[in-house]
């Protein structure tokens, strides 16, 4: 199943990011260190939970073109317009210890090429479930053609009570003229541990739209990394992030702007209560040589619980002149004269509170970027933050 040793395998696993590290210091990964030693110890066998009623019932909420890995293993659909597929057979060096794991343990990487402009979204679909404590591995490079137009929705999930650890890592490539949107929603079971990579690069005058939902996840760490190396790209993306009691949710993301005119605009929210943890840091780096870049940033943040805590860092770095650059980031609680007036209208405080609090979410919401997946995003957002709001009496 790999390529390395078990002694090897260890060495790489004792080589993920710890707390010392400067990117990582908010967030441990002992638990993958931990899961991935036992799963290693057991034979680095995973034995397969039944998930194929799980894989219908989101492959069915959301009208595409699924491609589905199940527990690292890839199924490939039937062949649709305007889509080719192939799996991947070389893996590039690794850059991280994490990349580094998660091309020793590989079992099916997959390129996807999207090319005019499909009827349908592209699907990806993480799905894990085994019956002992596991690892998965996932890697997906995905090509948008010059001058195409297209959609792609990652779902991951999860179901099953024993522990399990996934790592995935997806390459973006949007090439000149080509409109590319992308939605990322993370629904992965409470107790188990996901760490995503994503890299985008856009060509010229490329057009890159992006929202992720984070609504499950014991621990989840996302990095997003945006490369603008050719002018006139308009880049926007969005995040959303839903912690209750005992999740910790991490997103990292970087924009570098290399040359100019281009735009980027980031706008990540998150809703907590219970005592729980969440890691906001945005990026944008404005290099030697890039006039005319517009970069915005911003990040808020609200607080239903005095246990729940953030840790948010907007960073701007700019190395030109000609530029137009912002960030900010906010933390607060309810308002309670908004919670008054509700509650005199006849709701009771946890009905306010939803009301409140679907308003924050709202406008990231209605701008999830693939149309034909809003309507499930709302739903699933809507039960998150029920399950939040009602999962303690008052957590404030």
């Amino acid at each position: 199943m790999t390529r390395q040793s078990q002694e090897e395998l260890r060495e790489i696993v004792g080589r993920l990011p710890t707390t010392r590290d400067e990117d990582w210091k908010y967030t441990d990964l002992s638990r993958a260190r931990d899961i991935t030693s036992r799963w290693l110890d057991a034979g680095a066998e995973t034995v397969a939970a039944d998930i194929d009623e799980e894989i219908e019932r989101i492959s069915g909420s959301i009208d595409a073109t699924w491609f589905v890995i199940a527990n690292g293993e890839l199924r490939l659909p039937d062949a649709a317009s305007g889509i080719s597929a192939e799996r991947l057979d070389d893996v590039p060096a690794a850059a991280s210890a994490l990349a580094e794991l998660n091309s020793a343990l590989l079992v099916d990487g997959l390129r996807v090429r999207i090319d005019g402009a499909p009827d349908k979204p592209v699907g990806l679909l993480f799905i894990d479930g085994a019956a002992d404590a596991a690892t998965s591995q996932a890697r997906v490079e995905i090509e948008f053609a010059a001058g195409a137009s297209g959609e792609v929705v990652e779902y991951h999930a999860s179901q099953g009570a024993q522990d399990h650890y996934s790592n995935t890592i997806v390459a973006i490539t949007v090439g000149d003229n080509a409109n590319a949107a992308h939605l990322r929603i993370q629904s992965r079971d409470l107790r188990h541990v996901q760490t995503t990579h994503t890299t985008v690069n856009t060509g010229r005058d490329a057009r890159f739209r992006s929202a992720g939902f984070d609504l499950g996840g014991g621990l989840v760490r996302n990095d997003l990394v945006i490369g603008i190396s050719s002018p006139g790209a308009e880049i926007s993306f969005d995040g959303l992030y839903l912690a209750g009691e005992g999740q910790h949710i991490d997103n990292h993301t970087r924009v570098d702007h290399r040359v100019g005119p281009a735009t980027s605009r980031q706008e990540y929210r998150g809703i907590l209560n219970g005592r729980c943890r969440c890691v906001w840091n945005g990026k944008a780096i404005v290099h030697t040589g890039a006039d005319g870049t517009d970069a915005d940033q911003a990040n808020h943040n609200l607080l239903l619980s005095e246990r729940a805590e953030i840790d948010a860092k907007p960073e701007l770095e700019i190395y030109t002149d000609d530029v137009k650059c912002s960030h900010g980031t906010t933390v607060g609680q309810l308002d309670e004269t908004s919670l008054f007036y509700l509650r005199t209208r006849g709701l009771d405080r946890q009905h306010a509170k939803q009301v409140l609090t679907h308003a924050f979410a709202a406008g990231l919401v209605s701008r999830v970027p693939v149309e034909s997946a809003r309507n499930i995003v709302s739903e699933l957002v809507e039960a998150r933050l029920r399950d939040i709001i009602h999962s303690d009496e008052d957590f404030s």
